[in-house]
């Protein structure tokens, strides 16, 4: 069965992540394949509206560990920065229902959404210095433009978890509803989204983001550089060897 399930209807998109087993953990494939979904929704004039939501009890525990280890992002375009990318330039609706997890990418993706509604279940983490990294997906830039810088420095320094209600005091998420009318919810916003005159809806969601896609577009080319330096490290590489020991890593000192 394919990792990503998709679905057209009422000129709305839906996109499931589709590894339940696996928390939704995004694969090279996954990211590419989302990308190109993105891509072809912003060409296509029957789709109005994308609708993101996930298979299972998680939204996405982000990178998988062992596809990631086996292609780390390097110098060039990598499949992350592709969905990145389609993200930063995709000018209609993006509307996304969280339950369980959103762990790394999981949660760093979502700064890129109209509307993120958060099922009570919800938990999110920045763990990337935890493994030794950065923050991906822009959100070294987009985390402390919304959260203001020290709300954000918690959030990425210390890497802990929060849950759904935190997310929402912070603005990640639009609302925070009952686990089971958390798709429901998302749905009857896209339906909303896409009954609305669409040139309109795209031409307003460009204008509120115009000013913030050049120096994203600069975040990210930086972030991807540093992360691939960082996830080439020692400290990385211990990191990922406890993470699969289940052990703490043992850093170098600077």
């Amino acid at each position: 069965m394919s990792d990503i399930v998709t679905e057209s209807s009422e000129n709305i998109l839906n996109i499931q992540l589709n590894r339940p087993t696996k928390k939704n953990a995004m694969t090279s494939s996954m990211y590419i394949t989302m990308a190109e979904l993105l891509n072809g929704a912003a060409k296509d004039d029957q789709i109005r509206v994308v609708l993101w939501h996930a298979a299972g009890n998680s939204f996405s525990a982000g990178n998988d560990i062992e596809d990631f280890m086996k292609n780390p992002p390097g110098a060039g375009e990598s499949p992350q920065g592709q969905l990145i990318h389609a993200l930063i330039n995709f000018e209609k609706p993006l509307v996304v229902a969280v339950q369980g997890a959103a762990i790394g990418g999981g949660t760093t993706m979502l700064a890129h959404c109209d509307f993120v509604y958060a099922g009570e279940s919800a938990k999110f983490q920045l763990p990337f210095v935890n493994l030794a990294l950065v923050p991906e997906f822009g959100s070294s830039y987009l985390l402390p433009l919304r959260f203001g810088y020290t709300r954000a420095a918690e959030l990425i320094l210390l890497g802990g978890p929060f849950d759904a209600s935190r997310a929402a005091e912070l603005g990640l998420v639009t609302r925070v509803v009952p686990d089971q009318s958390l798709l429901a919810t998302a749905t009857e916003t896209a339906r909303t989204l896409a009954a609305k005159p669409a040139a309109a809806v795209q031409a307003s969601k460009r204008l509120m983001k115009r000013a913030l896609r050049e120096q994203l577009e600069q975040a990210v080319k930086l972030e991807l550089e540093v992360f691939a330096e960082r996830v080439r490290s020692d400290d990385a590489k211990q990191a990922f060897s406890a993470f699969f020991a289940k052990r703490k890593p043992a850093l170098h000192p600077q």
